[in-house]
């Protein structure tokens, strides 16, 4: 099986519905959204890449999107300890993470980078209270020959720093936007377009059986 850039979409794959669930609370101004849909590929598509570098390669992945989706306008800017979306030049910080977490066993992985701060912020959203994830439920249908994963990318407790609009605006601007870069995000999953990860820690040979936990 070949990962490269704009793959061709593997044979026997189907992709459900991209499901929005975006939420703001109404005495807090905290938003939590969450968008998720079901990618069904032959068992064999997946053999050799339920494992921790692929795992990170998902992330990178993710941040190449949200790159190409905005014409590099917006791009990821790394440090040893953060991860930043940055507007054209690195001091235009957007958004701001703690480096990533990864949990990941033989039927679930995760990828979740903690809200810092950033201009799109409020400030009581600082701090890493706030968090954005990439979860991923692996599911075995042995009878059909397939896997069915479940993929979700979801933001939760995060302030954004829209005044008494957040809830109008966020939906207009920041959510619209992330819609349709997952759109483009789990397309690129069945194609099998993964980016090469920019840092690197879990290539090798490693697999979720010998590494369940990554993250530790």
């Amino acid at each position: 099986m070949r990962i490269g850039r704009r793959g061709a979409i593997v044979p026997g794959a189907e992709i459900g519905d991209l499901v929005d669930e975006t939420s703001t609370d109404a005495e807090t101004g905290a938003v939590t959204s969450r968008q998720a849909a079901d990618i069904v590929l032959p068992a064999r598509a997946i053999e050799g890449l339920w494992d921790p570098e692929h795992l990170e390669r998902v992330a990178r992945t993710y941040w190449t999107t949200l790159e190409r989706f905005t014409l590099g306008l917006l791009h990821v800017h790394y440090t040893a300890g953060e991860r930043a979306i940055v507007l054209l030049i690195p001091q235009l910080r957007l958004l701001t993470f703690k480096a990533p977490e990864y949990e990941m066993d033989e039927c679930h992985g995760i990828v979740r980078w903690r809200i810092e701060r950033g201009l799109l912020v409020s400030k009581r959203g600082t701090g890493g209270d706030g968090y954005l994830e990439i979860d991923i439920h692996r599911h075995d249908e042995t009878d059909r020959g397939k896997v069915r994963l479940r993929v979700g990318v979801e933001v939760a407790n995060y302030y954004p720093r829209l005044g008494g609009l957040s809830r109008r605006l966020y939906s207009a601007t920041q959510s619209r936007i992330h819609v349709i870069s997952c759109n483009y995000f789990l397309r690129r999953l069945v194609r099998r377009d993964l980016s090469t990860s920019k840092v690197g820690h879990f290539a090798g040979p490693a697999s979720a059986a010998q590494a369940p936990d990554p993250g530790a």
